[in-house]
């Protein structure tokens, strides 16, 4: 009988890969990444406003109070003319910066006097720009593979304009729950022998918490010849099989037994584990 810690280490040993498949990004979240997510295009993709207010040219505003026209106005998603010297452009936040300008006045410090701004006072030394390529650049890395893909990340991907990314391909698990006592959840009241089905389900739930696909779950009673059915039946569907119950060495123990024609190499066959040594 070996140890938990030796078991998950015979077990990372002889796991692999099992493919890998393009998902588009919206069906990405909880999958793997198996390539690494490589920006196309810059983040800002031009200068944008990081506040509404206007955009100026620095030497226009070298004393104070300053008047300029407002000869304009950007929005985001729209790419504005140059500004001119000596006037401004009203700017909203995150829309692209007009050729020219090198700073954006917050509107709070700006009186607006119809077609005109008036800047009162010195606006400081922020210049509310957020530069192209500030949060990335076009052909940088973002996201590294084996990355668990989360919210985060999958913001990270939209953001690098990815429409689709290759992931791991998730396994397919089968869970085969053994004992002739078991019953669905919600009719073991109905024999007084009979207990309800538990352990399979929350099985499937932490195999679909970790990334498994759970394509199959039975519920087989204490029959080998049921059993090795079953068993053959879950190899060729599932790339993992889990099979609850029947673990130790009695009369109708037969989670090992079900396995035999199968030809599968044993890597081990008992861990201690409580509660239910062996495992």
């Amino acid at each position: 009988m070996i140890s938990f810690d030796e078991a998950l280490a015979i077990l990372t040993s002889a796991a692999r890969p099992i493919g890998t498949e393009v998902v588009k990004l919206e069906q990405a979240a909880g999958r793997v990444l198996a390539a690494d997510v490589i920006a196309a295009i810059d983040s800002p993709r031009a200068d944008v406003s990081a506040m509404d207010g206007y955009a100026v040219r620095e030497a226009d505003l070298a004393s104070f109070p300053a008047r300029l026209p407002v000869s304009g106005e950007s929005f985001p998603g729209q790419l504005p003319p140059p500004i001119a010297s000596g006037e401004c452009v009203r700017i909203f936040t995150g829309a692209p910066v007009p050729a020219g300008a090198d700073r954006v006045v917050i509107q709070e410090i700006v009186r607006r006097e119809g077609e005109w701004a008036v800047f009162e006072r010195e606006p400081g030394l922020a210049r509310h720009i957020r530069t192209q390529g500030s949060d990335f650049r076009s052909g940088e890395r973002l996201l590294a593979s084996g990355t668990l893909l989360g919210p985060r990340s999958i913001v990270a991907a939209a953001a690098a304009d990815i429409a689709a990314i290759h992931v791991f391909r998730r396994p397919r698990v089968a869970v085969v729950a053994t004992g002739d006592e078991l019953a669905a959840p919600g009719s073991a009241r109905e024999k007084a022998a009979a207990i309800p089905d538990s352990v399979s389900l929350g099985v499937a739930a932490l195999a679909a918490q970790w990334g498994g696909e759970c394509v199959a779950r039975s519920r087989i009673g204490d029959n080998r010849e049921q059993l090795e059915g079953a068993g053959r039946e879950a190899l060729g569907t599932a790339d993992l099989v889990i099979v609850t119950g029947g673990a130790s060495v009695g009369e109708k123990d037969f989670a090992k037994a079900m396995f035999e024609s199968a030809g599968l190499e044993l890597l081990f066959s008992k861990v201690s584990i409580k509660p239910g040594k062996p495992v």
